[in-house]
């Protein structure tokens, strides 16, 4: 793969409380290669969509503010953009796709208008808007688009609004679509179209894809890499099948052992994670997890880990040799 099209580092945000401003996005360092998927993992809470709202300056302010990192987009620095920059990056050349998209859609105007619209405050002329928000309509598999673009988005359905949000998102040839818990509301069937969908659109234009989901069995079928992350931080990141085969973060193997597995003849029960996510403004010395952790001593409870390789590609912020917790 070539350079990173998206590069993350150091990023950091807070929340201005009684307090001041408390720190809840701690130095995540994160890095999308051109034409590469990546996963953002982790419990709510945990940073996932603070991270990459901050890409493109979308946090409500107040009380969230970015307090210091860079966002580097092809190179260029986005948290130093001006206004007019910024609106040229959002859906442009960064396109995001929210959890639900009946908030994100405009209930009084018709589907095809608001493609129509997207497509216009890209430079793109209404003649040409028109005909390429058909064809995107069709691209993401929505029978006869031409019906679908006079619809209003309560004629729709969950799963034609996503695709409808899809195709918005693509209809500008992004160079990196952002997916935010996009199937979390959607059934089985529907969710594995959306993912079979996003493959199929990410291999024939060679965007760059980034999955934000707390679910690893989406990551899984979807993505070339994971990126986990709890209390605002980045604590491993692998190889997708690198980390499912061996994860070197007792968080991550937590994780993965709460997964059902494929027997039916004795089902046994889920594998829990004692205890609760901390807060991550309010975060001692120490590694976060150590509460939650079967394997924490005491310099777990005095200092935090940075990350560090443990071989063929992983990264992890963890004190302890992984072979410890291995499935």
């Amino acid at each position: 793969m070539s350079g990173p099209v998206l590069s993350i580092r150091g990023l950091r945000v807070g929340i201005r409380g009684r307090r001041g401003v408390e720190e809840i996005v701690r130095g995540v360092d994160l890095d999308v290669a051109s034409a590469e998927k990546v996963g953002v993992v982790g419990e709510s809470g945990s940073g996932k969509t603070l991270t990459m709202l901050s890409v493109l300056q979308l946090l409500p302010s107040p009380p969230l503010a970015v307090l210091g990192g860079r966002v580097l987009l092809d190179g260029e620095d986005l948290l130093t953009a001006d206004a007019r920059r910024l609106r040229e990056v959002r859906g442009g050349e960064v396109a995001m796709v929210y959890q639900d998209p009946m908030s994100s859609l405009n209930p009084l105007t018709r589907v095809g208008r608001q493609i129509v619209e997207a497509l216009r405050a890209h430079g793109t002329g209404d003649k040409v808007a028109r005909a390429r928000t058909r064809e995107v309509l069709g691209e993401v598999g929505l029978p006869h688009p031409d019906r679908i673009e006079r619809a209003f988005p309560h004629e729709l359905s969950g799963g034609m609004l996503q695709r409808v949000m899809i195709a918005m998102a693509l209809a500008t040839s992004p160079k990196v679509l952002v997916a935010d818990e996009p199937t979390t509301a959607l059934d089985v069937t529907i969710q594995q179209q959306i993912l079979e969908l996003v493959s199929r659109l990410q291999a024939s234009t060679s965007m760059s894809v980034v999955w934000v989901t707390h679910d690893l069995g989406v990551v899984a079928q979807l993505v070339d890499r994971v990126v986990v992350m709890y209390a605002g931080r980045v604590v491993e990141r692998a190889p997708t099948h690198r980390l499912f085969a061996a994860p070197t973060h007792p968080y991550t193997a937590a994780l993965l052992a709460s997964l059902p597995g494929p027997e039916i003849g004795h089902r046994r029960p889920l594998h829990q994670i004692g205890g609760t996510p901390p807060d991550p403004s309010r975060l001692g010395a120490g590694c976060p997890f150590r509460a939650r952790c079967p394997y924490a001593e005491q310099r777990c409870a005095e200092h935090e880990p940075e990350l560090e390789e443990r071989g063929a590609g992983s990264f992890a912020a963890c004190w302890k040799d992984p072979g410890a917790w291995a499935r």
